[in-house]
């Protein structure tokens, strides 16, 4: 519960509450190493405030989270879980093999956390033409020997079928040492969990209990992270999940339907997802923390793709949805309204508002990292620095089916 221990934090700064949110949980670190790591983890970031919160007008705010490194919200918690592996490295003398998938930003950011580390490989999987140009670059421009970016066949949802197939084979994990960086990974929710509170403390007092926080949603960790705060005692008003065409989270917060569909390509491509991994941690406590309720709805939503729930009790969610159109006439509407450009993800967070309600729209990725997308709708596309050095480098990527098999075979020729 952290409504009593929380007392104090509303003033620290994104580096400190971090440490005094860390605490609670990672006990068996050092208070001193797990200060200088998390110090470290937002050394790199290029806004002070780390997740500075923009007002936009009386009742309206972005949360910036993406001035880490790639320039999505993922730096903010991959940063962090790169340093905690450096360490259990440092500690244990055992190398790893990291393994991830990603719809676009989860990839660069979790190679850009564990760039130039001692004894660790890394291995992206991503959808062959499913990540925007410049996503690609960040993964495959670095130039780095011990970085494998995996272009497979399919869409991001069989990528992450493969992902978790391969950390089942229980044997080949423990032979390869292997360790996840997709928000199946829990630390990593927990380090979202920070911006939220961080967030919170910088609201008018007036409206921070009355605020509602909209999140473009693919997988479902940015979201639950959020809920977890709510569930730890610190008085969030609730969600609204917001999704792009691939609305299957829409459908089930607003009609108690989870029916996969095919994948439509979108302008926002990190969230063309039909299966949310981090669903299924909700989905247990949703069933009343019973495991095998929850089991038996996945293992049905397995086989058939679909489950309808007689009554979804939504609680403090709600959700909305965006088309490719809808995203480029919102780009262009707060570009009118605020003078502020968005990404199309982030766009995604301003469909269905409610008006007069405090609301704080998650600010997800940089809009230089979709310039076609902003040059579409307002004409002008967006640059960063950081994006345009990659533009002269050498791609280098590794074709492949994509079936566990395969990537098995290919750590295991890596990986000497």
């Amino acid at each position: 519960d952290l409504s009593e221990i929380s007392q104090g934090w509303a003033d620290l700064s994104y580096a400190d509450l971090c440490f005094e949110f860390f605490k609670v949980f990672a006990t068996d670190i050092d208070e001193g190493v797990l200060r200088t790591r998390i110090e470290d983890s937002y050394s790199r970031f290029d806004h002070p405030e780390i997740a500075p919160l923009k007002q936009l007008s009386e009742d309206r705010w972005v949360l910036e989270l993406f001035h880490g490194p790639t320039l999505a919200f993922k730096d903010i918690a991959l940063q962090l879980l790169g340093n905690f592996y450096e360490e259990q490295i440092k500690r244990t003398g055992k190398a790893i093999n990291v393994l991830g998938a990603t719809s676009g930003d989860t990839g660069a950011a979790a190679i850009h956390g564990l760039l130039g580390k001692e004894g660790v490989n890394i291995f992206i999987l991503y959808p062959e033409g499913g990540v925007s140009p410049l996503q690609e670059r960040q993964m495959t421009c670095t130039g780095a020997d011990n970085v494998y970016a995996i272009a497979v066949e399919g869409a991001f949802d069989d990528a992450q079928t493969t992902l978790k197939e391969v950390f089942s084979d229980l044997e080949f994990r423990k032979k390869y040492n292997l360790s996840a960086v997709n928000s199946i990974n829990l630390a990593r929710v927990l380090a979202q969990c920070v911006y939220y509170l961080y967030a919170y403390f910088r609201l008018p007092v007036a409206v921070r209990n009355e605020t509602e926080f909209v999140v473009p949603t693919g997988n479902f960790g940015n979201v639950l992270a959020g809920w977890l705060v709510q569930q730890m005692g610190i008085p969030l008003k609730g969600f609204c999940v917001a999704t792009n065409q691939n609305d299957i989270l829409y459908r089930l917060f607003e009609k108690g339907d989870y029916s996969m569909e095919a994948v439509s390509p979108s302008v926002a491509p990190s969230m063309d997802i039909q299966i949310a991994s981090n669903f299924e941690r909700f989905l247990y406590f949703h069933e009343g923390n019973d495991p095998v309720k929850t089991t038996a709805i996945l293992n049905a939503f397995k086989a058939t793709g679909h489950h309808h729930f007689e009554q979804f009790d939504r609680g403090s969610f709600r959700a909305s949805r965006a088309t490719d159109a809808d995203i480029g006439a919102i780009i262009k509407q707060v570009k009118a309204d605020y003078n502020y450009i968005v990404d199309p993800h982030t766009a995604c967070g301003f469909a269905d508002l409610k008006a007069g309600q405090p609301t704080v729209i998650l600010g997800t990725a940089h809009p230089a990292k979709f310039p076609d997308t902003i040059a579409d709708a307002i004409g002008e596309a967006p640059t960063h620095p950081r994006l345009e050095v990659l533009k002269a480098r050498e791609i280098v990527k590794y074709p492949s089916s994509g079936s566990a098999e395969a990537i098995r075979a290919f750590i295991a020729e890596k990986v000497k």
